[in-house]
């Protein structure tokens, strides 16, 4: 399997953004470079805005809007957002090593700041929920 490392920047966003990405390379981990990509590019609230654009458009065209979770992809660049303001890196292999409970330890990251099971909620997939524990920063 192909994995979205082969890509350049440009290339994995393009190619998700025109959702045409292989399904088998989105992973979680290309989820997080895809929010650390756009938030490098545009910043918090912009980034938050086309990343919840594009990944409902591409899971829609890939058949699989099912997925999809509003509260989930939104928790994930206010996530990377936290650990990227604390962090030196200037790429996002050498940020996700340093951080490296993004992607080993998302669920409990998350679950720090919600009572909810927002992977679980259909009300939370729907609509984004605010943190009812912890605010992100």
């Amino acid at each position: 399997m192909k994995s979205h490392y082969s890509l350049t920047d440009a290339q994995f966003e393009q190619q998700f953004a025109n959702a045409v990405l292989d399904p088998a390379v989105f992973t979680h981990e290309a989820h997080l470079r895809l929010a650390w990509n756009h938030l490098n590019q545009y910043g918090l609230e912009t980034a938050i805005e086309h990343v919840v654009q594009q990944l409902k458009h591409y899971t829609k065209a890939v058949g699989a809007a099912d997925k999809y979770n509003e509260t989930v992809t939104i928790a994930a660049v206010y996530a990377v957002q936290h650990f990227k303001i604390r962090s030196s890196s200037s790429d996002f292999v050498t940020f996700l090593s340093e951080n490296s409970q993004l992607k080993t330890n998302f669920k409990d990251l998350l679950n720090t700041h919600y009572q909810t099971n927002i992977f679980q909620s259909a009300h939370a997939k729907a609509t984004f929920l605010a943190p009812e524990l912890l605010p992100f920063d």
